[in-house]
């Protein structure tokens, strides 16, 4: 047996034949937990919890008492499930206990498994790596299963139910497969040459070359929609001192998150807010006043604003009432094309004389009309327009159709360099270099899905999954 350890520090066993159980439930008192177990000692040890010669049948519940084989204490009342492999989870026999949720009954029955010889507590992920090396799955709609349980909102949920019910992984199969026959043609063409089509095989190919990389090139150019689902829409509140960004960001959270005063340069660092709106999951950013300061914290928190500003999907630039329509210059370097002007601090005042429209210039001289909203924070007067118009905004940013996107950075660095690879084939009518690159990229796919060594990746991708799944 040989033991990785990921970039965490956590080990995981590979090729073992231990019996593996964990709690798969969530921690904590409940009224039911899950304990599962997996592996070849799996359907004996529920034998011997049930105090019974023979297994119940596969995929049928039972509710019975378990003891303790030792000392045939009794446990609990726990309803038993044996899935007898390969027709389970992880491919090996599993057995799932169904007890009661209180601390002594799981820890119980978790030190009577744990003096059991050969069985062990499992490692994170570990389940699911079992699964995906007993050919259950691949390595996308392994991911898929560790978004779904940390998915916060229903676009995240389902996002991860399509990778896990294997979309991705079929779109990178079947251009796997396409790549495979191009290449057997091209190899083909190399171990035969007394059968060469005049010109040689590589343009009779190309065509289908061409077609997978701009399949390819077209997933690519997403606006790394999936990965920002899965990161959270990214807005940052900016202006001048006193704005009234801090209470903006209380008003949208529903709560106290940021102190408001009326002293100038309150807000020194990031404060940040998750919502959801629309079902889609929000990072709000309330930023340090942007002004010229002589206080060291208050500069470095202006410097971070500016930096996170550049980075956010979107941008609310918050005018006071007073100052309307000049907009504070540190904030106006700052407005793009996915930049919304609020004008706070209209309570009780006419606003008759603010537009819904702003016309304008961007810092780079880009000619901009970007849309204008009358708020209060304090009463919040506005704050439904303004709601509904981020949801907008959210949902044209994150919301998609047709295939299931890029979810994880290693997927588009592995496409990218696949591109590339298929890129630099086409240019070239030499039948060996071109079966080089198409060999390239066809690994680089495979190491998405899995269908090459890609040890190395594994322990980093199941040891971010929890203990029992």
């Amino acid at each position: 047996m040989t033991i990785n350890v990921t970039d965490s520090g956590t080990p995981i066993r590979v090729g073992q034949t231990d019996t593996i159980f964990a709690l798969s439930s969530g921690a904590g008192r409940a009224g039911v937990a899950v304990i599962r177990l997996s592996g070849s000692m799996a359907g004996a040890t529920l034998c011997a919890l049930l105090g019974r010669d023979s297994l119940p049948k596969p995929r049928h519940a039972i509710y019975a008492p378990i003891h303790d084989p030792k000392t045939n204490e009794r446990l609990d009342d726990a309803v038993a499930i044996y899935f007898a492999g390969p027709a389970s989870f992880t491919g090996e026999d599993v057995v799932e206990l169904h007890t009661h949720g209180g601390r002594a009954v799981i820890d119980g029955v978790l030190d009577c498994l744990a003096a059991r010889p050969g069985l062990r507590i499992a490692e994170p992920g570990e389940y699911t790596r079992r699964a995906f090396e007993n050919g259950k799955m691949d390595l996308t709609a392994a991911e898929g299963i560790a978004d779904l349980i940390d998915a916060e909102t229903a676009a995240q949920r389902r996002q991860a139910v399509r990778q896990m019910a294997g979309e991705l992984g079929a779109l990178y199969e079947n251009w796997r497969a396409r790549l495979m026959k191009a290449l057997a043609y091209i190899e083909a063409d190399i171990d035969f040459p007394d059968e060469d089509l005049p010109g040689g095989i590589v343009p009779v190919v190309r065509g289908d070359l061409s077609s997978v990389h701009g399949e390819m090139d077209k997933h690519l150019a997403d606006n790394r929609r999936g990965e920002r689902l899965r990161e959270g829409f990214q807005i940052v509140i900016l202006g001048a001192p006193n704005a009234g960004k801090s209470s903006l960001l209380n008003r949208l959270a529903r709560r106290e998150a940021a102190i408001v005063s009326e002293i100038a340069g309150t807000t020194r660092d990031m404060i940040e807010v998750h919502l959801d709106l629309g079902g889609f999951p929000v990072t709000m950013v309330d930023t340090a006043g942007l002004r010229e300061s002589g206080d060291v914290i208050e500069t470095e928190g202006v410097r971070r604003a500016t930096a996170r500003a550049e980075d956010a999907d979107l941008r609310l630039v918050v005018v006071d009432r007073s100052d309307w329509p000049h907009i504070d210059a540190e904030a106006a370097r700052l407005i793009d094309a996915n930049t919304i002007l609020l004008v706070n601090k209209v309570d009780g005042v006419d606003v008759g004389d603010i537009p819904t429209v702003w016309s304008g210039k961007s810092a780079i001289g880009d000619r901009l009309e970007l849309p204008v909203l009358p708020i209060s924070a304090m009463t919040g007067q506005g704050m439904e327009s303004l709601l509904q118009l981020l949801e907008t905004r959210v949902k044209e940013g994150l919301g998609f159709a047709g295939p299931v996107p890029l979810t994880r950075l290693r997927h588009r660095q592995a496409l990218e360099r696949a591109s590339d690879h298929l890129d630099r084939g086409l240019q070239t009518d030499i039948a060996e270099l071109a079966a080089e690159d198409v060999r390239l990229a066809v690994r680089e796919i495979g190491k998405i899905t899995g269908r090459v060594d890609v040890e190395d990746l594994l322990d980093i991708i199941f040891g971010d999954f929890c203990i029992g799944k």
